[in-house]
């Protein structure tokens, strides 16, 4: 019994803490309003960049798995290519002939889409009567399974035919941005005849934009590659292998198999080196990921500054109030008040107006960061980690602050403080 007495004087003893507290903020608005905004203003800094920071990952998630991230690349080592600090060449090496991407699509049996594709232009013009493209279109010979694994999906149309290769047809899909850069009156493009860089070619599919964001963009165009080999060709064409299994899981899998087999095409040694590339393309991906923690050390180092100065100026308020207030603590002393009890008074206090400070921080820092989300496209985030990391680096920031003002206030002479003055 005695035990739930002691409890409910206890909570009595809070309640009653908090409600002086409140009485105390209340009577220094200016002030408490003031320190508030700069806790508020270091939490959001804090909250608000490193939301925005997660909307671009995940957009950039979102956007890569549009262009088939969940793939891989095989090419020739003579293309230099470097991601992040690993270089990938070292010499010219044989390119991939048509004979050995075909070998490998036959010879590549597990569950995933093979696609083979060259690049026949990067800076096409594009013509349908008196309307014409600016001369920087790209041009790609592909096959059936391109689509699949590059991202692109058909607006209207259909998609090139295992017939279309066969029987080389000059045919082409067309990208948005070129599809809406010729035909401005509304004519259905499908049937239509267009000149691809001097080449008449039947119009029988219009891709669905992938946006400004996307780095491939929309002024591109896609023909038959048997046709694209027939009329664009050159000495050492150099063709691309690209594999995107059914489940995504399997991609490290079939990444190490699709390379045992590329050797076996190119009739390597086990002793040989590999001379072609396998590259994810999820390293992309990986490497702005890893950039942007960068980015995310700068937003802490800024939020954990601005909150350093905002303790200093709560701290600052704390011991102005204790000052202000040493009449009313010697007069809570002489009524029985122990030091412990007023020590936690003014730690109250302090953690209050850190905790205000972070909740509005916290608001604010959310909604600045979706306001970047919602530019993105991308869906709305709330990176709860941080959210609880700063309502916690406000209660820590609260207690450091107010714990020296709360022992001083606590170790205050009554006698002495009813004297004040």
């Amino acid at each position: 019994m005695s035990a739930i007495k002691a409890k409910y004087k206890q909570l009595a003893l809070i309640r009653e803490n908090l409600r002086i507290a409140i009485r105390a903020i209340r009577s220094n608005r200016v002030r408490t309003i003031l320190t508030i905004c700069i806790i508020a203003f270091g939490i959001m800094a804090l909250v608000g960049i490193l939301t925005a920071i997660d909307a671009i990952k995940s957009s950039l998630t979102d956007q890569f798995t549009l262009m088939g991230a969940n793939s891989f690349t095989i090419s020739s080592r003579g293309m230099n290519i470097q991601i992040g600090e690993n270089r990938y060449r070292a010499k010219n090496y044989s390119r991939i002939s048509y004979r050995e991407a075909l070998d490998f699509k036959s010879m590549f049996t597990e569950p995933a889409w093979v696609s083979v594709s060259f690049n026949a232009s990067s800076l096409a013009t594009v013509k349908f009567g008196s309307e014409e493209t600016n001369p920087n279109i790209g041009l790609l010979g592909v096959d059936e399974n391109y689509l699949n694994v590059s991202g692109y999906e058909i607006a209207s149309g259909r998609n090139i035919s295992p017939d279309d290769l066969q029987l080389t047809r000059k045919a082409v899909l067309l990208g948005s941005e070129v599809a809406n850069t010729l035909f401005t009156t509304g004519v259905d493009p499908l049937g239509k005849q267009v000149s691809v860089a001097g080449l008449k070619l039947e119009v029988i599919g219009i891709l669905k934009s992938k946006g400004t964001s996307q780095t491939s963009g929309d002024n591109i165009c896609f023909m038959p590659i048997t046709a694209a080999r027939q009329y664009f060709s050159r000495p050492n064409m150099n063709f691309n292998i690209t594999v995107m299994p059914m489940n995504p899981a399997n991609l490290d899998i079939m990444t190490g198999e699709a390379e045992a087999v590329f050797r076996v095409v190119r009739n390597l040694n086990p002793r040989d080196e590999s001379d072609f590339n396998v590259t994810k393309s999820d390293n992309i991906v990986a490497l702005l990921l890893k950039n942007i923690k960068y980015i995310t050390l700068a937003a802490t180092m800024i939020g954990l500054v601005t909150l350093f100065g905002a303790a200093v100026g709560l701290m600052n308020i704390m011991l102005v109030s204790v000052t202000e207030r040493t009449r009313e603590i010697g007069v809570r002393k002489a009524i029985g008040a122990k030091p412990r009890t007023i020590k936690n008074q003014f730690l109250f206090e302090s953690i209050l107006i850190g905790q205000l400070g972070g909740i509005f921080g916290v608001v604010l820092g959310i909604l600045i960061g979706n306001i970047v989300s919602s530019l993105l496209k991308s869906s709305f985030v709330v990176p709860w980690i941080w959210v609880v990391t700063g309502i916690i680096i406000c209660f820590i920031v609260g207690v450091v602050s107010g714990y020296a003002p709360a022992l001083k206030a606590a170790n205050i002479d009554p006698i002495e403080a009813l004297r004040y003055e």
